[in-house]
């Protein structure tokens, strides 16, 4: 075979050259997406258009609803606030963080609690480390806008920009100076850093301090509800405005990506820490509200949109906030840190490549107390919107414990939703099989258990 002549041989030089030169661009095209996360507070599980609202309005975050996967049984890790985020930013359930409550007093009148009080703890450990920080080490610049609650500064915990409202001067609740309103504050803060951002990779946090009381309306949105009819579920005309308040915001973000070319390559994921606020909002036919572990306190609405990889439909496979931390780490190619992760990557389920994550079991553990709202129909006690408890869901059977008493409670809530038919009785193979697994994650994860006063 004759030997290739010298200038074949320099053809073949400059074209590896020319595709050693392009390889950066190729790499580029297939890097990993932009991620904006926005994370909602108090926002019910039927709080949007999407989900059934016949009263408040949303339609751009419906639209973002429709051409992406919609997940109806989705969870937070906590019936309020703080541990929800503390979940959430760790991947961890709460014993292994230890921040159960908002705050570490005892809740309720003394003479009401039978059982010994666990403060926790309100700041997340330096030591845990979390997505944003991973989001860094994989080349991420990170933002966060809103409600942290986890004591450490953002900052300090992964995050390149850090605007919290409670920094912001001048604000009282969600009104600020000279007519400010929060959640146009956060959006245009959350614009600006993706606006600067974009000739990098990025993951903005937009964690709204809306719809969280007090319940402040935009005040040039109020004509509009008071002169709306009230529908059957949802009523409330502050609560609207507040809400439109956020969609609108999402309307301006959606326009902003596309006016930055970067719409195509973000991954938009829409989520809330917990049920709706019970005074102003309803999540029928779920039972309870924000600081309950029935449904309407800890199910809440949940959508992902991927343009170009996610195909538009609904699952109802149970998914909980844990799960986000190492979905996050998929969706960027990032390497998790050396510390338990108590949830499952979401990424395949996005991609279709799987259906299902096989019928593993949630858990919810809340050794403490939350008071109750003047509503009262809508938990288990007229004292408190719950008592020390923990959770467990496996399939399509959930199982509460209450330590007090030491009430378990058995719900099919696929015949069931409501809970209100208590099978602990009926059913004592299936009580005891959950209650069993309940007590081994427990004793596994280090759960605390309070004790007799």
């Amino acid at each position: 075979m004759a030997e290739p002549k010298r200038e074949e041989v320099t053809r073949w030089r400059q074209f590896a050259l020319v595709m050693l030169f392009m390889m950066p661009q190729w790499a580029t095209a297939a890097e990993p997406p932009n991620i904006l996360f926005i994370y909602l507070d108090d926002f019910g599980w039927r709080d949007t258009g999407y989900m059934g609202s016949d009263f408040y309005e949303t339609p751009h975050i419906d639209a973002l609803a429709r051409a992406g996967l919609v997940f109806s049984d989705a969870y937070s890790c906590a019936a309020n606030c703080a541990p929800a985020r503390a979940c959430l930013l760790s991947g961890q359930y709460t014993p292994r963080h230890r921040i159960f409550n908002v705050g570490t007093r005892a809740r309720g009148a003394p003479e009401t609690r039978l059982l010994a009080h666990i403060p926790g703890t309100s700041t997340l450990r330096p030591d845990i480390v979390t997505w944003a920080e991973s989001l860094q080490v994989a080349g991420y610049r990170t933002g966060m806008f809103g409600k942290w609650h986890l004591g450490t500064p953002p900052k300090a915990q992964g995050f390149d920009v850090a605007v919290n409202y409670r920094r912001l001067p001048g604000f009282k609740g969600h009104y600020g100076p000279d007519g400010a309103y929060l959640a146009d504050v956060l959006t245009d803060r959350c614009i600006s850093f993706i606006e600067a951002s974009k000739k990098k990779r990025w993951c903005a946090y937009l964690a709204h301090f809306a719809v969280h009381t007090p319940l402040h309306a935009k005040p040039e949105l109020l004509p509009k509800y008071q002169k709306k009819k009230p529908g059957k579920l949802h009523k409330h005309v502050k609560m609207a405005t507040m809400i439109q308040a956020v969609d609108d915001g999402v309307g301006r973000l959606i326009a902003k990506l596309e006016a930055l070319e970067l719409l195509d390559n973000t991954v938009i994921i829409f989520y809330s820490d917990n049920g709706g606020y019970g005074p102003a909002t309803d999540m029928d036919p779920l039972w309870g509200y924000k600081g309950t572990y029935y449904e309407g306190g800890i199910r809440v609405p949940f959508f992902v949109n991927w343009a170009g990889v996610v195909k538009p439909g609904e699952t109802s496979e149970p998914i909980t906030g844990v799960d986000l931390y190492p979905t996050l780490l998929g969706i960027a190619g990032a390497e998790p840190p050396h510390q338990a992760l108590d949830g499952k990557n979401l990424v395949p389920l996005f991609k279709g490549e799987v259906t299902d994550l096989g019928e593993r079991p949630l858990f919810w553990h809340f050794p403490a107390y939350l008071q109750s709202y003047a509503v009262t129909h809508e938990q288990r006690d007229p004292l408190f919107r719950t008592r020390p408890c923990s959770v467990i869901r496996k399939g399509r059977f959930k199982l509460h414990e209450y330590f007090e008493d030491g009430g378990l409670e058995l719900y099919d809530l696929l015949d069931d939703i409501r809970e209100r038919n208590n099978l602990a009785d009926e059913m004592p193979d299936k009580r005891n099989e959950l209650h069993r697994l309940l007590k081994d994650w427990r004793k596994q994860i280090g759960a605390p258990v309070p004790g007799r006063k």
